[in-house]
């Protein structure tokens, strides 16, 4: 097994312009191992000096630099996320308790680039992409409370949007993210 350690880590530029760029952790190292034990998978984890990436030994040096940048990016993402100076369980239990919705099990941020945000009502689970670190408050306001309302309704049914729509802004936050969706010119920059 070989390892490479990387100085810069690659990945997903945080717009200066962003008020959560501020409050980026400093990107890490990257330290590829690469392993003759993996065939086709690779995985990537925080470590406290770096990113640790491992890949398959016999993977050409292409295909290594995608996967990395691909793994490393994630991981960066989710870091400014979290390091975005939003408690999600917090955010999530006053939102719950203004709005009269129950309280979830755990709210945490995930890669997730099909949907905005998932539940799992039965474990009472919440995951945020990490898409909606930068957005307005109110719009995260709002996909929280949506998910909230999942657990106690997990369809979308007219029971599930009478929760839903006791936050306010619902409906323009639907439109925010309708906007992203579509590839318009960040959202976040003209709010």
């Amino acid at each position: 097994m070989s390892s490479a350690l990387v100085d810069t880590a690659v990945g997903t530029a945080i717009d200066a312009d962003s008020a959560s760029a501020s409050l980026a952790p400093p990107p890490l190292p990257i330290r590829v191992i690469r392993s003759p034990k993996r065939r086709k998978t690779a995985a990537a984890k925080v470590q406290p000096d770096c990113i640790e990436v491992r890949v398959p030994a016999g993977m050409t040096p292409d295909a290594e630099a995608e996967m990395v940048a691909h793994l490393v990016a994630r991981l960066e993402r989710k870091r400014a996320a979290e390091a975005g100076g939003v408690n999600l369980a917090e955010r999530a239990t006053k939102l719950a308790r203004r709005y009269g919705l129950p309280q979830p099990e755990s709210v945490t941020w995930a890669e997730q680039n099909d949907r905005w945000a998932s539940c799992t009502s039965s474990q009472g689970t919440i995951r945020i992409s990490t898409r909606l670190a930068r957005v307005p408050s109110w719009v995260l306001d709002a996909v929280i409370v949506h998910e909230l309302a999942h657990l106690s309704v997990p369809n979308h049914s007219p029971a599930f949007w009478e929760l839903a729509n006791r936050y306010p802004r619902q409906e323009r936050a639907s439109g925010f993210l309708e906007a992203m969706s579509a590839g318009h010119s960040d959202p976040c920059h003209t709010v």
